[in-house]
């Protein structure tokens, strides 16, 4: 039985996967959910003997069933190759109290890069199924992470154009030099005088314009997304959670059957959201903990049903967190509602216009799966500090948020379920707030000097994408105002 896609926002249209992948962003505003969960076909026993790339198909043929296993084989690939830095992709480590999964193995080492290596692959395959002939144009908000691995991923991949926009003093100094460093004749970064939100409220209206999208068809060119709502964003993050569960077994870890608990900071929900299709396809999941940092929007609507933006936006040393608008909650919130287009429309009405709304006592019952926890930036600071001091091992500062709400969460429910933690950066990405957790007579140090002494501390090599940005040139110095987003698209473009 074939799987097709809706949106969010409307019941009568269905798409198959490519054609999701394709669009991004369905033509209603909403997001493209599959029409159900489908159950892993393959036994853990299997699964346990499997490397990731064979995981990774198992698991993605059951949403992605438009694709011939020819195809789909081919994005696994040239996605999860050499460009990783061990055969295993994501590792995990065993430290302290819990599992760390290490998601940062990939070119730009941040967890995106488990899903942006295969997007361009999904995408250049799904425009050829669907016959189209206009060249690919990805538009995308990044809050640092996501927009150097789409980057990485789209270079020269022809067909297709790349622009990421960022808000220009939301980043740290590694991420933003990752993006305005980026080779290839197909990409355009721009910062913005603005938050995440406001770089992602640009780009969603950008995608809305139907009269820009008219020009665009008469120029050749159609806009899709590389952010998480494109589903093939979140499918390819479904794979590691099973991966994960199934190494633990294969280690003897965990017995047959045995659940675990999973936590994941969190910005814009899809990493988590992707373990809850994990749980929902059978692997043994207990408890989702969704980790926030100060910017705790989501802690606060896991633990009253409401989901309010209308607050202060902090910025934290853990950037890639600082949202106060998860698109993806969109996904969930319809899932709570019983699949009700309608229901879920009313929602994102109201968060659009008041900035807030409440889910039903009834919806609310439905939320058994998942916990919210929140972590101080001095929280934060103190984590970092009391692992290195207890192991020797570094994490960067998004870890630290989960590493730390784990701790709190345990001692609190005393909860002693075995625990997988989402490690999504390297600490090399956040050598200053990192190092400066550790010791703070690091404070006077250069960025790259900081770069060799966590490497010495570390015990680590220091990773190809750090060494590669230290004497790049600037190739991409463009900053314009969140009105100025479209008007520098359609330059880009030549339109």
């Amino acid at each position: 039985m074939s799987l097709f896609y809706r949106s969010t926002r409307s019941q009568d249209k269905k798409v198959t996967a490519s054609q999701a992948i394709l669009q991004g962003l369905a033509e209603d505003g909403g997001l493209f959910v599959p029409e159900r969960i489908p159950a892993l076909e393959v036994p853990m026993e299997q699964l346990a003997d499997m490397s990731y790339q064979q995981t990774a198909y198992e698991v993605m043929k059951l949403f992605l069933d438009d694709f011939t296993e020819e195809e789909l084989k081919g994005c696994i690939e040239r996605a999860y190759d050499e460009k990783f830095d061990t055969p295993q992709i994501a590792p995990l480590v065993k430290q302290d109290e819990a599992w760390y999964l290490e998601l940062f193995h990939g070119a730009t080492i941040a967890f995106k890069d488990m899903a942006l290596s295969i997007l361009p692959h999904l995408l250049t395959t799904s425009a050829k199924k669907n016959q189209v002939k206009n060249e690919i144009v990805i538009l995308t908000a990044t809050s640092g992470d996501t927009g150097k691995a789409a980057l990485a991923g789209f270079a020269d991949v022809p067909g297709t154009r790349i622009i990421v926009f960022y808000p220009k003093d939301g980043v740290s100094p590694i991420q933003e030099k990752q993006m305005v460093t980026q080779k290839g004749k197909n990409t355009f970064v721009v910062g913005i005088n603005g938050n995440f939100d406001d770089a992602q409220t640009g780009v969603k209206k950008i995608f809305g314009d139907k009269e820009l999208a008219k020009e665009m068809e008469q120029a050749g060119f159609q806009f899709s997304s590389a952010n998480s709502i494109n589903i093939g964003r979140l499918v390819p993050q479904v794979v590691y959670y099973v991966y994960a569960y199934a190494k633990l077994y294969k280690a003897g870890s965990i017995g047959k059957g045995e659940k675990i608990n999973v936590v994941v900071p969190t910005g814009n929900f899809g990493n988590i959201l992707a373990a809850y299709f994990a749980k929902n396809m059978g692997v043994p999941i207990k408890k989702l903990i969704c980790a926030s940092n100060d910017n705790k929007v989501l802690y606060d609507f896991f633990t009253t049903g409401e989901y309010n933006r209308n607050r202060e936006f902090i910025l934290t040393t853990s950037p890639s967190m600082d949202i106060l608008i998860s698109s993806n909650l969109e996904r969930l919130i319809y899932k709570l509602a019983g699949e009700d287009a309608e229901k879920n429309k009313a929602f994102m009405k109201k968060l659009s216009e008041e900035g807030k709304y409440t889910i039903t006592e009834d919806m609310k019952s439905r939320l058994s799966d998942f916990a919210g926890g929140f972590a101080t930036e001095e929280e934060v600071a103190e984590e970092i500090h009391r692992m290195y001091e207890k192991t020797g091992y570094v994490m960067d500062t998004h870890t630290a948020v989960a590493s730390c709400v784990y701790r709190k969460y345990k001692e609190t429910s005393g909860d002693e379920t075995k625990t997988v933690i989402a490690s999504t950066a390297s600490p090399y990405k956040f050598t200053r707030s990192v190092m400066n957790a550790i010791d703070s007579r690091y404070d006077s140090m250069g960025d790259f000097e900081l770069v060799d002494e966590l490497s010495s501390i570390s015990k680590t090599a220091v990773p190809k994408a750090i060494e590669e940005i230290r004497t790049a040139p600037v190739l991409h110095d463009t900053v314009v105002e969140v009105e100025g987003m479209k008007a520098i698209v359609k330059k880009f473009l030549s339109m």
